[in-house]
C-alpha cells in the first residue's frame, strides 16, 4: 500500500509539474501571436475616430472657433447646422452632388466600353494603347493644370457651354483624367470572365451590344461598384480643378465654397466649415455602405489578373 501512494504521488507531482511549466509558456505564445493585436486595434481605432469626434464637436459648439473645441462636447448647440440656411451651402451640396453623380456614371460606361474592347477585340495597336493608357496615368496631375485652364479658355470662345465656369466642363475634365485608370483597373476584372460566354452566345445570334449589355455588365458589377464609387469620391472632394475652372460662388461645389469659410485666419467660419463637413460626409458614407459587399471583390479580382 505504501508503494502503491508513493507512486500515486510521484504521478500526480509528475503529472501537475509539466503543466506549471505550460502555463506561463502558453501565455507567452498568445501574446505573441494573438495578444498584441487588441492594443494595435485599439490605438488603430482612436487615431481613426478622434478627428471624426473632434469634427462633431467642433460642429455642435456655438462659439465657432476651434481652440474653444478644446473639450470635447463642452456645448452642444445646432446652430452651426442651422446657420448654414443663411449660406449657398445647399447650392454647393447640390452642384457637388450633380457633378459627382454623372462623373461617377461616365467614369463608369467609358471604363466598361473600354475594358470590354480591350478585353474582348484583337486589333493592332491594343498593347501599345494599354501602355499608354498606363504611362499617362504615372504624371501627376498637377502638370495639367495650366494646359486645363488654357484648352477650356480657347473651347469657350466656340461653346460657351465647355468653357470655363461650366460644370459640365468640369466633368468632361473628371472624365478624361480618370479614363485611364478604370479602364485598366475593369480591364483585370472583364479578363476574369471565361471568354466562352461571348463564344456561346455568338452563336445564338447575340450582337456585340447585346453581350455587352445582357451578359457582360451582370458578371462584372462589383468591378463597375468600385469604380462608381471611386470617381464619386474623387469628384466630391477635389478642390483644385474645381476651383480653377469654376468661377462663380453659384456654380460651386462644396470642396471650394466650404475652403472659403477658413481661408481668412481673421474671418474662419470653423464652426460651419465643421457642420457643413458633418452633412457633406452622409452621402458618400451611404454609398460606401451601399456598395461595400461589392468592393472587396470588385478590388481584389480586377487587380490580380490582366
Amino acid at each position: 500500500m505504501t508503494g502503491i501512494a508513493r507512486s500515486t504521488g510521484v504521478a500526480s507531482r509528475d503529472g501537475n509539474h509539466p503543466a506549471s511549466r505550460t502555463s506561463p509558456a502558453k501565455k507567452r505564445r498568445w501574446l505573441a501571436e494573438v495578444g498584441w493585436k487588441y492594443p494595435v486595434a485599439v490605438l488603430v481605432a482612436f487615431y481613426a475616430l478622434f478627428p471624426l469626434v473632434y469634427v462633431v464637436s467642433a460642429s455642435l459648439n456655438p462659439r465657432g472657433s476651434l481652440a474653444s473645441s478644446s473639450a470635447l462636447f463642452s456645448a452642444v448647440d445646432f446652430s452651426n447646422f442651422a446657420a448654414l440656411s443663411g449660406t449657398s451651402y445647399w447650392t454647393w451640396v447640390g452642384n457637388t452632388l450633380l457633378v459627382g453623380g454623372v462623373a461617377s456614371v461616365g467614369a463608369v460606361l467609358m471604363g466598361a466600353a473600354g475594358a470590354y474592347a480591350f478585353s474582348r477585340f484583337r486589333f493592332s495597336g491594343r498593347r501599345a494603347s494599354l501602355t499608354g493608357l498606363l504611362i499617362v496615368q504615372m504624371f501627376p496631375q498637377a502638370l495639367a493644370f495650366v494646359a486645363i485652364f488654357l484648352m477650356l479658355l480657347t473651347i469657350g470662345e466656340v461653346v460657351p457651354a465647355l468653357g470655363i465656369n461650366s460644370k459640365l466642363a468640369l466633368i468632361c475634365v473628371y472624365l478624361g483624367g480618370a479614363l485611364g485608370a478604370n479602364t485598366f483597373l475593369m480591364y483585370g476584372f472583364f479578363n476574369t470572365i471565361p471568354i466562352e460566354i461571348d463564344e456561346s452566345a455568338k452563336i445564338d445570334g447575340a450582337t456585340h451590344a447585346q453581350i455587352f449589355w445582357r451578359l457582360i455588365m451582370p458578371l462584372v458589377t462589383p468591378i463597375l461598384a468600385v469604380v462608381a464609387l471611386l470617381a464619386f469620391i474623387a469628384a466630391f472632394g477635389d478642390y483644385i480643378l474645381a476651383r480653377i475652372i469654376l468661377v462663380s460662388e453659384d456654380n460651386w461645389t462644396l470642396a471650394v465654397g466650404m475652403y472659403q469659410w477658413v481661408s481668412n485666419q481673421l474671418t474662419s467660419r470653423w464652426g460651419l466649415f465643421a457642420a457643413g463637413s458633418v452633412l457633406a460626409s452622409i452621402p458618400v458614407l451611404a454609398l460606401f455602405l451601399s456598395l461595400q459587399r461589392y468592393i472587396v471583390g470588385g478590388l481584389t479580382q480586377g487587380s490580380v489578373k490582366g
